[in-house]
């Protein structure tokens, strides 16, 4: 077992050798273990490619070991070798091999004051037999633009030659020639051998033993290529540049607090030959399905040919691709003949066509049963030109008896088009088995083609669903919920009066608890009073149908561990009244119930005794939205009373069409098999489709549409699979039987133009403790119609939410609370729907874990703030050119254009907002073509470190180890003392800007009161455009006339005093 640490390059080192320069090798130490890579001569970008071996005993080992790379830079002047940075890695992050991706590291300091930068890229793993130790080779590794070139152990002469002249096309590398690094090769190569340990040099000589035929054909290519281009001397420039993108590297500056060993460092795995397919894996992708189809032309039984003649144009369901389905409606039927040994018929029906069959309850004793039941079979999946419908007798024990059959040629089936009514059943006359002649008995059907747009096609029996049975047929028809009502309710407890304590030689501690529901709230405390007074609001959140009660009981603390109730009141929300506005309703006292004990002591009879009462305000607040989603994802803004409502602004229609590439979510019969839905949520609709059974790429092809109020709302949609089928699935993860998320995607409505349909397929993204994953592909088409674009203009102009959210406000706090509560109360009632959409799914679809911490989300904001800052960075950069005279034309050319706006200061403003209109228009050609989609860099989830994600899917409180948790706890520490500086400084900052006028400093104080003086006479005295020009032409001026040094006014700022030194 071999631990092979493969050591590919460096980046950006530090210049250690006094010219600008250094000359790097890589040490590699591991359980007393050494292994030195070979010297890249002056070079602060060296490439290596080379394989270092180390003996591996146990690989459980691992868990308790690091690997140590240390890079230095070897001294030619005299010997010795000077420190270049360090990578420690935790042996839990080793993988097998076939598993390695190239791992960019950020180089750490050896002690505080060490002189340390750049990055390393290695590719660490096990493996189970020997490796040889590999040469250095020529080829530049595959990342991402950069020329990639063939290695010259698998090229013929001619690939050799035309990679050596597509590299020395570049001229912004160093140049090597080939011939030198041949020589340097085989030499270091010897070299390091020679310099590692002595178990590690015996499995070395083993293994060049048993490879030598391999090493040795590979370095005589090399030489065979340098020796045909020696005729020509030229020089060979190799690109040792690598890309990557920014986010992907790890900058941690170093830190005075060492950090324990085994906290593992931020690291991110690249595989760089599958980085660009994984970047267009995770991209939108434009569709073109075949929206709006033709209907097929309709008509009667017989009355100009079948369903598959004519076409005309379809009315409805123009978002999504039409499918064709023949629909078997049995109604009922009347006078079956009975049993000649029971007497008697337990009849049912049984509707064939092909090999799908579908079958109706059956109904004990009864020969004019009634099913009105309908059968739904894809045309896609028709094996056969007949339906049959079968009338049978249930037989517990043995075969069913036949009693007749209808059949139905499908040529003569009529089509339904909607908005047509239903087609009108019809009684037909059973026959015989062969179909000889007529039996006795009737039954109602009524056959027709149609599409998903059928009334009847969300109730139906589905062929593709055939497996599915018993309970699990509910749990796969589409269906659409709506939110309960949700109302705040507002408990304002004023005071109590007469409130006796049990103890009657004390005077009580009183406090106030409300509870409606699951929801408990107290008030505080108020201390030795029997007439308390409180004046607190307290704020729940109740749904429609009003089901609880609002119980108050006043409770006494008789010590912090001990309380004792002295009286209760339960009153039904229907009582309160709903209030619209801002103006606050009466208060009403109420009588507190009390029990106490009869006039014996040993009596323990209760008696209802009204000795107190409570002074409430209570109100349904009508005017506030109730928040049941995060604020930053929100689909509805309207607040709960229908009065308060605006009329919609428009019409969101979204077309549901298939998902691609489903990975397998559960076992079935020992394979894999997803059986997906998808629900989507806008509003208080919610809308689910029905369950695809057991396809990789479902086709469900729905279309729903939503009012829209508010075009800055976002609808949310997600593809789970459904474990309750009622058959022997089993979850891929074992546990219970939750619906598991395979996706979700979000669609912002203001980032779609009007009347224009999208037809997009959205990449489904899910993060796992492994890592982000794709689970397949979402295939959707939208549309957004404007009704009224001066409403929608106008909202632009409006608050976000209700009025009332701003002239009585909630706290942060509290509107946490009741956002939780609201989510807790909108899945329990939605879990009582048929089929249910349950609470797993409801959770995911409001993001109910949002608020949860997250080192990689703190990780993707700050980069967040950063990409922002960039524009502002930008400009100061653009300015310090300007000023530093970089480019001496555009110098010249500001200085115009200052002297203009100081001749004519009118047009300063008007300037700025001309051009951010150019700029706007000229954006305008590159505007975005595609709605927004979950983007996996800016989430921060493709170089996301697997120890933060396990913390992310950790419970809370936590149910890890302790040491684990202590590890994490440091690591939090660490991040936060660098974010206790940052805070610090700017407070600094800001102190130092006080003491100006604070006299902490007298002679600072003295110098900057001298200075203000001078200043109001100068300028008073100096008209203001003169003195705008001289300080725009003093900050412009040429760099003969600047210093390096820091300005005179920085450096008295930064002698200012703070109050840091008073801090402990």
């Amino acid at each position: 077992m071999k631990l092979v640490v493969e050591v590919v390059d460096a980046h950006n080192l530090m210049p250690k050798d006094g010219e600008g320069s250094s000359s790097p090798f890589v040490e590699v130490d591991f359980v007393n273990q050494r292994s030195r890579s070979r010297t890249v001569h002056k070079n602060l970008n060296p490439v290596w490619n080379q394989k270092l071996l180390l003996n591996l005993e146990d690989p459980n080992s691992l868990h308790h070991n690091d690997i140590e790379v240390c890079v230095y830079n070897d001294r030619r002047s005299f010997p010795g070798r000077n420190f270049l940075g360090k990578v420690k890695i935790h042996g839990s992050n080793i993988v097998k091999k076939g598993e390695e991706a190239l791992q960019r590291f950020q180089l750490e300091k050896k002690w505080f004051f060490s002189s340390v930068k750049g990055e390393i890229g290695l590719k660490i793993y096990i493996s189970p037999e020997s490796e040889p130790e590999s040469p250095p080779t020529f080829n530049q590794p595959p990342l991402t633009p950069s020329p990639i070139v063939s290695s010259t152990t698998t090229s013929t002469d001619n690939q050799a030659a035309s990679n050596i002249e597509s590299i020395a096309n570049n001229n912004n590398s160093p140049t090597v020639s080939i011939a030198e690094v041949t020589a340097n090769t085989s030499k270091e190569f010897l070299s390091v051998s020679k310099t590692s340990s002595s178990a590690a040099v015996n499995d070395s000589l083993k293994v060049e033993a048993n490879t030598s035929t391999a090493t040795t054909t590979t370095i005589d290519s090399c030489r065979t290529t340098a020796a045909e281009k020696s005729e020509e001397p030229k020089e060979t420039i190799v690109e040792t540049r690598q890309y990557i993108h920014k986010h992907q590297a790890s900058h941690q500056p170093g830190i005075s607090v060492e950090r324990p060993v085994s906290v593992p460092s931020t690291m991110h795995q690249i595989n760089p030959q599958a980085h660009a397919n994984r970047q267009e894996d995770f991209k939108l992708k434009d569709t073109s399905p075949r929206l709006g189809e033709r209907w097929p032309n309709g008509g009667v039984r017989g009355g100009g040919g079948g369903w598959m003649s004519g076409e005309r144009l379809a009315s409805t369901y123009d978002l999504v691709e039409q499918m064709y389905y023949l629909y078997v409606r049995v109604v009922k039927a009347k006078e079956l003949p009975t049993s000649s040994i029971t007497g008697s018929c337990d009849p049912y029906i049984e509707v064939k066509l092909g090999n799908y069959k579908g079958t109706t309850r059956h109904f004990e004793k009864k020969i004019n049963p009634e099913w009105n039941q309908v059968f739904a079979f894809s045309k896609d999946r028709i094996q056969s030109s007949m339906v049959e419908v079968f009338v049978k007798d249930k037989d517990m024990v043995g075969r069913d008896d036949y009693l007749g059959k209808v059949v139905f040629d499908l040529n003569e089936v009529p089509t339904r088009v909607p908005p047509d009514s239903p087609l009108a059943p019809q009684w037909y006359r059973l026959e015989e088995r062969r179909g000889d002649g007529k039996v006795r008995g009737e039954i109602m059907l009524a056959v027709w083609m149609g599409t998903q747009a059928d009334e009847a096609f969300p109730e139906a029996w589905h062929s593709d669903a055939a497996s599915v049975h018993g309970e699990g047929v509910f749990n796969i028809r589409s269906k659409v919920y709506v939110s309960p009502k949700l109302w705040y309710l507002r408990v304002n407890v004023i005071e109590a009066q007469d409130v006796q304590p049990n103890d009657r030689s004390r005077l009580p501690d009183v406090f106030v608890k409300c509870q409606v529901g699951n929801q408990l709230l107290k008030t505080k405390v108020f201390p030795r009073a029997i007439n308390p007074l409180w004046n607190e609001d307290l704020l729940f959140v109740a749904a429609e149908p009003f089901e609880e009660h609002l119980v108050l009981t006043v409770e006494d603390r008789v010590h912090q561990s001990k309380e004792e109730m002295v009286g209760k009141i339960s009153l039904p929300l229907n009582i309160f009244e709903k209030r619209l506005d801002h103006r606050p309703v009466h208060s009403k006292w109420f009588n507190l119930e009390k029990f106490g004990f009869g006039v014996l002591e040993g009596d323990k009879r209760k008696e209802l005794k009204f000795s107190s009462r409570i002074h409430l305000r209570v109100c349904l607040e009508g005017a506030y939205h109730v928040l049941d989603e995060s604020t930053m994802y929100i689909s509805d803004q309207r607040p709960t009373a229908r009065q308060l409502w605006k009329q919609p602004i428009g019409i969101l229609e979204v077309g549901i069409l298939s998902a691609n590439g489903l990975l397998p979510m559960k076992m079935k019969d020992g394979r894999g098999t997803t059986d997906a839905y998808c629900v989507a949520k806008y509003g208080q609709k919610w809308v689910r489709t029905r369950t695809i059974i057991d396809s990789p790429s479902p086709k469900w092809n729905e279309q729903y549409t939503w009012e829209v109020y508010d075009p800055c709302t976002v609808i949310t949609l997600g593809v789970f699979d459904n474990c309750h089928l009622g058959g022997s699935e089993k979850p891929a993860g074992g546990g219970l039987g939750k619906d598991s998320r395979i996706g979700k995607v979000r669609i912002r409505l203001s980032t779609l133009e009007t009347y224009r349909i999208y037809t997009h397929s959205y990449p489904l993204l899910v993060l796992h403790p492994s890592g982000v994953k794709k689970m397949g592909e979402l295939q959707l088409a939208v549309r957004f119609t404007c009704l009224s674009l001066a409403n929608m203009m106008y909202l632009y102009s409006q608050p976000l939410l209700p009025k009332m959210h701003y002239i009585h406000p909630f706290t942060v706090n509290q509107l946490d609370s009741l956002r939780h509560q609201a989510m807790n109360i909108v899945a329990l009632r939605l879990a009582r729907a048929e089929p249910p959409l349950r609470k797993e799914i409801v959770e995911y679809m409001l993001d109910v874990d949002s608020h949860m911490w997250s080192m990689r989300r703190s990780k993707a904001n700050f980069f967040r703030i950063m990409s922002l800052m960039s524009g502002m960075i930008t400009i100061n950069r653009w300015f310090d050119d300007v000023c530093h005279w970089k480019n001496p034309i555009t110098t010249v050319l500001v200085h115009v254009l200052f002297l203009i706006l100081i001749c004519y200061p009118e047009l300063i403003l008007p300037t700025i907002f001309l051009y951010m209109f150019l700029i706007g228009i000229w954006n305008y050609r590159f505007r975005p073509r595609h709605p927004p989609h979950m983007d996996t860099k800016l989430s921060w989830a493709e170089a996301v470190h697997p120890d933060e994600l396990d913390e992310e899917f950790d419970t809370f409180p936590t149910s890890r180890q302790p040491d684990l948790v202590r590890l994490r706890y440091d690591r939090l520490r660490s991040v936060a003392g660098r974010i206790q500086t940052v805070v610090g400084d700017m407070a600094t900052q800001g102190e130092r800007f006080h003491s100006l006028l604070s006299w902490r400093d007298p002679r600072a104080t003295s110098l900057f009161i001298l200075f203000c003086l001078i200043a109001a006479i100068v300028l008073y005295v100096t008209p203001f455009r003169v003195l705008t020009l001289l300080i725009g032409l003093y900050m412009l001026r040429h760099p003969r006339f600047q210093s390096k040094l820091p300005s005179v006014p920085s450096n008295f700022f930064k002698r200012l005093t703070a109050r840091i030194d008073g801090m402990i």
